[in-house]
């Protein structure tokens, strides 16, 4: 394990996928410990990690004591297997799926590991940041409506006494006459 840091006060670490059932048992059956409820499951796409593109994230809670705790494992894109913790938690089942539909890890042992959302038609993995957010060909949008700019700037234009956007100053001159 590795990597251990903290943050927004959460206690966060590593480990080689080859041990995330070892160390997720280690965290459920020690005493002192008690990480026995998966708040929740799901990945995260680093396109930039070459080899460690998929972190699978797993939140643990102690309920006991009320701690958190944050577990995340690496993975190749182009083999990105990853041992299932459904025989240690049971909700992993769902939150695995769904993690599997958008991120396409194959969770190896899982009892069911199948699409949820989306299609079974996809042959791609949408949560991937391997497409672009937006299509630069589409005419029918108005970036105005998006707030990025136009001939009226919802919030953007300057107000007629100092340095402050319209939406931030007095919409009334000192008579109370709106300035719009």
């Amino acid at each position: 394990m590795n990597g251990f840091e903290e943050p927004y006060g959460m206690l966060t670490f590593k480990a080689p996928k080859e041990l995330n059932l070892k160390v997720l048992n280690f965290l459920y059956d020690d005493d002192e410990l008690k990480f026995r409820f998966l708040t929740t499951l799901g990945a995260v796409h680093y396109p930039n990690n070459k080899g460690q593109e998929l972190a699978v994230v797993y939140h643990l809670h102690n309920l006991s004591d009320n701690v958190r705790i944050r577990f995340k494992v690496f993975t190749d894109i182009d083999q990105p297997d990853i041992y299932t913790a459904t025989g240690l938690f049971s909700a992993a089942n769902w939150m695995e799926r769904e993690t599997y539909d958008f991120y396409g890890v194959n969770f190896i042992g899982h009892p069911n590991l199948k699409r949820i959302l989306n299609v079974d038609e996809m042959d791609y993995f949408p949560m991937r940041k391997e497409y672009p957010l937006e299509d630069s060909t589409r005419t029918d949008k108005d970036d105005e409506m998006f707030g990025r700019g136009g001939t009226f700037g919802f919030g953007t234009e300057k107000a007629a006494v100092g340095h402050a956007t319209i939406a931030e100053a007095d919409k009334e001159d000192k008579n109370g006459r709106d300035i719009l």
